[in-house]
């Protein structure tokens, strides 16, 4: 059993059997599971869309866009029922169905059918990404919360750097079906590594029911959080920038910048540098509060974008787009982890309906904007850096709004969380 977070932010430890190093390779292993379903699928966009006989090159992009949608909008549900029953369980459901769907994909001949498996793939993904969230929450609070996010958010960051190389490995030897075999191989490893290490951590003092009014008040609490709204919004736009990317990235770095059969690795560098990014912030957030570092970030990144905009306008190459765009994606991993953090403190007690509602937010509007900036996708990388600028000021705005016009300021949390 695990008591609740102290006034450090960190844990009283009651016989919690899995080792922090451990734990937070576990909870990165975890929700990279729904980046490997993306970004593995990138080299093979193309070729899909050959095998599968598409008119619209275009079209490929929505076995990225259903999977993302289908995500944020499931998003929703495991919430309430980890509120409920608990994290583990939750976990393990979707891990089943996260190997027999992977499975499934590889077997398709029609790409509708391509896109319904994928749908259901990431509506049970989003298990995936909420419940390590709540599971965050029930041992840690504030920056220490932040500090532990931006770590499990560093590992994770090694499956973009790999996934598409992986993709196109396998594609090289043995075709794009056998990437959802590989995905299944390592979905049935980690439901074995949850199962025999992962301790139950919801507190049985939260445990909530499982009743229409209470789950739509819970999130009804979540929403009309002022604290909370402005972070909340602002990850959700800027995720959506980052989705607008990734759905279009093989068509403007693979094609457009003609990186050809270097597109992976040009993919994977930028996440290393993201990577990279989240160490960095593990490593300061304790010391300068995790309000002052995103929003030091935020405005990093508007003035990354309106830079990288104007230079694209002129005219650029690769070598010009692939620093720009690393930079801003890097902004993005100070933003993610500390607006994470920040949106969830006010939740302890609903931790798993708060992780729901975010992740909601966060996935599936930003799966939406993210497919609306890629089918502009025109060749250019211009569409793209306009959704970026125009999406960091927004998110800017919300944030000014949820800290009632004042930036920069640090907060010291109570001890009861």
């Amino acid at each position: 059993m695990q008591s609740p977070p102290t006034e450090s932010g960190s844990v009283v430890s009651t016989g919690f059997a899995i080792r922090e190093g451990e734990f937070v390779a576990l909870m990165a292993a975890l929700q990279a599971l729904q980046a490997l379903a993306i970004d593995a699928m990138l080299p093979a966009l193309g070729q899909i869309g050959r095998d599968l006989r598409l008119g619209d090159p275009n079209d490929s992009q929505l076995v990225v866009g259903v999977f993302l949608i289908c995500s944020g909008l499931a998003s929703l549900i495991p919430g309430a029922i980890g509120d409920r029953f608990g994290r583990k369980p939750v976990l393990l459901v979707a891990l089943c169905a996260y190997f027999v769907l992977s499975l499934a994909c590889a077997l398709v001949t029609d790409f509708t059918a391509l896109l319904v498996i994928r749908g259901l793939l990431g509506a049970f993904t989003a298990s995936l990404v909420v419940m390590p969230m709540a599971i965050l929450r029930d041992r840690f609070s504030g920056d220490k919360m932040a500090k532990t996010q931006s770590l499990v958010a560093m590992v994770f960051m090694v499956v973009p750097m790999i996934a598409p190389m992986m993709g196109q490995a396998v594609m090289l030897v043995a075709g794009w079906r056998w990437i959802f075999g590989a995905m299944a191989a390592l979905s049935a490893l980690i439901a074995i590594w949850t199962a025999l290490r992962l301790p139950e951590t919801l507190h049985p003092q939260f445990r909530q029911k499982i009743e229409p009014g209470a789950i739509l008040a819970n999130m009804r609490l979540v929403i009309s959080t002022r604290a909370a709204q402005g972070y909340i919004f602002g990850a959700a736009l800027v995720q959506g920038a980052l989705f607008g990317y990734i759905n279009s990235s093989q068509q403007l770095v693979g094609e457009h910048f003609g990186a050809g059969l270097y597109f992976p690795i040009v993919f994977g560098g930028m996440a290393l540098a993201m990577a990279g990014t989240n160490f960095v912030n593990s490593r300061i957030v304790e010391a300068f509060g995790a309000r002052r570092v995103s929003h030091a970030a935020l405005l990093a990144y508007i003035a990354f974008a309106g830079i990288h905009l104007l230079t694209a306008e002129a005219g650029e190459g690769l070598w010009m787009f692939v620093p720009l765009m690393t930079m801003s994606m890097c902004m993005m991993s100070f933003i993610g982890a500390n607006f994470a953090s920040i949106s969830m403190q006010p939740f302890a007690r609903i931790a798993g309906a708060a992780a729901s509602v975010m992740a909601f937010m966060r996935v599936a509007l930003g799966a939406i904007l993210g497919s609306i900036i890629g089918r502009f996708y025109d060749g250019t990388p211009v569409p793209l850096l306009v959704s970026m600028l125009v999406a960091g000021g927004l998110a800017l705005a919300m944030v000014v709004y949820s800290e009632h016009g004042s930036l920069f300021r640090r907060l010291h949390y109570p001890a009861r969380p």
